[in-house]
């Protein structure tokens, strides 16, 4: 898994939650007649859905600032998220070294000097900030500037 995607994994969990996979149907050997009454299998538990909304129309957007927040919350380092890539990664339990950093920078199409890890870093977080915002992620304008 690319490290976008293990952040993504950590503040978003809805993504793959959305689309609850289906165990495949037991195939039977040839020549075994399989049950003609179906089994039972287990269904994905169906979530309440706000009244007024259409039953498979829209999915809630998640609230990156206070999935972060709550996060922070319980973390007992003082870890500042908001402006910070390295305490962003080291909140969702990431390793956060300048080797990853520039694994990052790659993932996301980077073209400074990744030797300047001030300025990559400010750009990283903005960048992972917005990719959150694109991929169902709702993220305060002043985090995405």
């Amino acid at each position: 898994m690319s490290i976008l995607g293990k952040i993504f994994s950590r503040i978003l969990p809805h993504a793959h939650a959305q689309q609850p996979s289906q165990p495949a149907a037991p195939t039977a050997p040839a020549g075994v007649q399989t049950p003609s009454a179906p089994q039972p299998q287990a269904q994905p538990k169906p979530q309440a859905q706000p009244q007024g909304q259409a039953a498979a129309a829209t999915v809630e957007r998640v609230d990156v600032e206070q999935v972060l927040d709550g996060l922070a919350a319980k973390n007992a380092q003082k870890l500042n998220w908001r402006t910070s890539i390295v305490d962003l990664m080291k909140l969702v339990g990431m390793d956060s070294t300048l080797q990853e950093r520039k694994e990052l920078a790659d993932e996301l199409g980077y073209t400074g000097d990744k030797n300047d890890s001030a300025a990559m870093n400010v750009w990283l977080h903005k960048e992972v900030m917005k990719k959150l915002e694109e991929n169902g992620g709702k993220v305060p304008d002043n985090l995405k500037d």
